[in-house]
């Protein structure tokens, strides 16, 4: 497990103290285990993004890469095992599908709002994940939504996680006239972030793209559309979910 570190401390010093930390202490490869390293050389190869449209959201959505291999296994370790020695790489990633779903938009400016983890996620990781994959990615987050207490995604079916995200999310205030890119970790059934635009929408915004980092692959179900899981697949997924909570908001910086 990686160090923890005072939720109350700022995030620019709280992040520097954990990448120190990565530093000095006794490492190992993040994807694969070989020593000495935060990345080895070929891990870090599997992470070179690829971004590719995804088809699970109503909005425009891109992701850096899939859930699978050495990604999924590095997303894990930043998120359940504190290496946040491994966000610098996830963050480039994560920059490319933003870049790529901006893109495809005009010019008006947008934040980018991330997904809010819950407070026990914040707790028992001790780090906003996706804020700070967001930081690394060249952006800076806005924080217009908040996160109410739900179930654990992990094992749950696509109506499951519906019915569980409806409600999950509320904005903080007004968003009369704001404009955003949503941004979340990783992608399977799309409910998460469904109910994240929602709140964004019913307080006067806007979504009009979304990224993530990683998208799972979903298998065909019986009784089941194109393109998704059964319930029972859902919590085959290389073991994502064994923690998950949801995350946090962003702006362009620079």
């Amino acid at each position: 497990m990686g160090p923890r570190t005072d939720e109350r401390m700022p995030r620019p010093l709280r992040d520097a103290l954990l990448d120190a930390a990565g530093l000095v202490l006794p490492v190992a490869c993040a994807g694969c285990g070989a020593p000495d390293r935060s990345l080895c050389d070929g891990c870090r190869a599997e992470l070179v993004p690829r971004p590719f449209r995804v088809a699970r959201t109503a909005e425009p959505a891109w992701a850096a890469m899939p859930y699978a291999g050495t990604a999924a296994r590095v997303i894990r370790a930043l998120k359940d095992g504190g290496r946040t020695d491994a966000a610098g790489s996830l963050g480039t990633a994560l920059g490319a599908a933003l870049a790529a779903a901006c893109g495809e938009l005009d010019d008006a400016p947008r934040e980018v709002a991330v997904v809010p983890s819950t407070p026990a996620a914040r707790r028992r990781r001790g780090v906003d994940v996706v804020g700070l994959l967001v930081r690394r990615a060249g952006y800076r987050p806005s924080h217009v939504l908040r996160a109410r207490p739900r179930r654990d995604q992990a094992a749950l079916g696509r109506e499951e996680r519906r019915t569980n995200s409806a409600g999950s999310f509320a904005a903080r205030g007004p968003l009369d006239g704001r404009r955003f890119v949503l941004v979340d970790d990783v992608l399977t059934t799309g409910s998460t972030l469904a109910d994240a635009a929602r709140a964004i929408v019913a307080a006067g915004g806007s979504v009009d793209a979304v990224s993530v980092l990683a998208r799972t692959e979903l298998r065909i179900g019986r009784g089941e559309p194109d393109g998704w899981r059964s319930t029972r697949d859902i919590g085959d997924l290389a073991g994502y979910g064994v923690r998950t909570g949801v995350v946090e908001p962003p702006f362009r910086s620079g």
